[in-house]
């Protein structure tokens, strides 16, 4: 049994998908303007304190969440922190890690490899950016009688989530960076989340501060990071 606009497969709807079908000069000229947005985007660690509304933030989120993610699982939560004090608790936890790993657990190679992007354990934009969106994934589910329940291809799920967010924030007009301090099972304790959910990234959230630089890098050429089989 199925209308014009849905039918039903093994007993599940599945509706029409509708596509805006371009001529093959507008996809070139689609995907070449996305490419000369996209590429300007930066890792950004000098932020402004200039505060914006919440909702931008909602529609970054609501972007992000948009991501596939395995079973249609999304196994994400996005917690945004604007409060000040919790910000603070997230730098100074953030900034003891770091200082660990530049002094004892980073090996030589891996320091070396870092020189030239000009960074250390000190996080001062934890603070200063108006919004910190600290992304946690979820290994299992629990269902209302307290059932736990598998979630799927995880890490890849939440990786695409976080990468459809760091797009749309630099679509917005905004910076951000990708913070990884390692271990981060402090943000779990801080922001007091439940045993399903793991730290996976924090991205603080703001506008660039006027006098913001950033490392003069390259990315790899075309030919480098594509293999076309004819």
């Amino acid at each position: 049994m199925h209308t014009d606009d849905s039918i039903l497969v093994d007993g599940f709807k599945h509706i029409k998908y509708h596509q805006h079908n371009f001529s093959e000069n507008e996809m070139r000229v689609n995907s070449e303007t996305y490419f000369n947005n996209i590429s300007q985007r930066r890792s950004v660690r000098n932020f402004s304190n200039k505060a914006f509304s919440i909702d931008i933030i909602e529609n970054l989120i609501k972007t992000a969440s948009s991501a596939p993610s395995g079973a249609n699982k999304q196994p994400w939560t996005f917690c945004v922190v604007k409060n000040a004090k919790i910000k603070k608790r997230i730098r100074e936890a953030a900034e003891e890690e770091e200082r660990k790993s530049y002094s004892e657990r980073m090996n030589d190679e891996w320091l070396n490899d870092l020189k030239h992007l000009g960074t250390d354990a000190n996080k001062p934009f934890l603070e200063i950016a108006p919004y910190l969106i600290v992304v946690f994934k979820k290994p299992f589910e629990y269902d209302k009688q307290g059932n736990k329940h598998q979630n799927y291809y995880v890490n890849e799920s939440v990786g695409l989530a976080c990468g459809f967010l760091i797009s749309a924030i630099h679509n917005a007009g905004l910076v951000t960076l990708t913070h990884t301090p390692s271990p981060m099972r402090f943000l779990e304790k801080i922001l007091n989340r439940p045993d399903n959910e793991r730290a996976f990234l924090l991205l603080p959230v703001g506008y660039a501060s006027e006098d913001a630089y950033v490392p003069d890098i390259q990315k790899k050429n075309l030919n480098e990071v594509m293999k076309i089989y004819e």
